[in-house]
């Protein structure tokens, strides 16, 4: 398989869909059965302190790994909850079967399934998709990126926005949660682009910032200490709607980093002016 050659990148997309659309039915099923309970029905554990793992997490993540074996047998699969299988070629599959844990456990429904394929370090498709609200967020690497209701043939493209006034920035964040000691260095850098920003918004979910920033519901997005499942497909989708995707002094070590700032030009520019002092 070619992932560059249009037609491939197209058959890889479908096979990403149809693992995330198994994977969004085990969170929906998850989700019914709680029957108005805190969240989720199954056991939960607690991989480290605030961070978690639930049945659900594993059951949506098999649904996705083994349709994507099944398909591509000689890709390597990085996924949050099984690890990384090496593969026989140069293409990696990333997959979040739950980005927004807490919030699922919780009953708050801003929670999302991402899965991306990458050529070596080059993203190629990009997929996340919010199973509350049936939206659909896909890209192709050269294609752009669009978000549909579940029907690829009824979507509609999507680009970031440029040139927003600085008080009507509407700018996404995350918190540190698994880097407590790193807590004054985020409040001193949230400090500072508050001053350059109109609002700020934590939704829990970075997939879902990533695409937001795509669809232009959020102007831009910065976080520290992210995981690659949790930006993989999110960034391409931003890339491919005409936005910029780093590392906080612009840099491309966000990947490994997980220091990341993302958000069309003019924005994005705003974020790295701003966090280049904290990074």
């Amino acid at each position: 398989m070619r992932a560059a050659d249009p037609a491939d990148s197209a058959v890889a997309l479908a096979v990403a869909r149809e693992a995330a659309q198994a994977a969004a039915a085990v969170l929906r099923r998850s989700q019914a059965a709680a029957d108005g309970r805190r969240g989720a029905a199954g056991s939960v554990a607690a991989k480290r302190r605030r961070d978690f793992v639930s049945d659900a997490d594993r059951a949506a993540e098999e649904q996705i790994v083994e349709r994507l074996r099944r398909a591509f047998p000689d890709h390597a699969i990085q996924a949050e909850e099984s690890g990384e299988t090496a593969g026989a070629c140069p293409f990696r599959w990333i997959v979040d079967p739950l980005d927004g844990t807490t919030n699922f456990l919780h009953g708050f429904p801003v929670y999302s399934v991402s899965i991306a394929l990458y050529e070596g370090d080059e993203p190629r498709v990009g997929l996340v998709v919010d199973p509350s609200r049936g939206e659909w967020f896909t890209a192709r690497a050269g294609h752009g990126v669009r978000l549909d209701g579940g029907d690829p043939a009824e979507g509609r493209e999507l680009r970031v926005t440029e040139e927003v006034d600085s008080d009507r920035r509407l700018i996404a964040t995350g918190f540190p949660f698994r880097h407590p000691d790193e807590i004054d260095r985020y409040l001193a850098a949230f400090r500072a682009l508050f001053e350059r920003v109109g609002d700020m918004r934590r939704t829990g979910s970075a997939a879902l910032d990533l695409a937001y920033i795509a669809a232009g519901r959020v102007d831009g997005f910065w976080e520290m200490g992210l995981n690659p499942w949790d930006i993989a497909a999110g960034e391409l989708l931003v890339i491919e709607a005409g936005g910029r995707v780093s590392d906080w002094i612009g840099g491309g070590t966000h990947r490994e980093t997980g220091w990341v700032a993302a958000g069309g030009s003019s924005v994005h520019r705003v974020l790295v002016d701003t966090l280049a002092e904290y990074a």
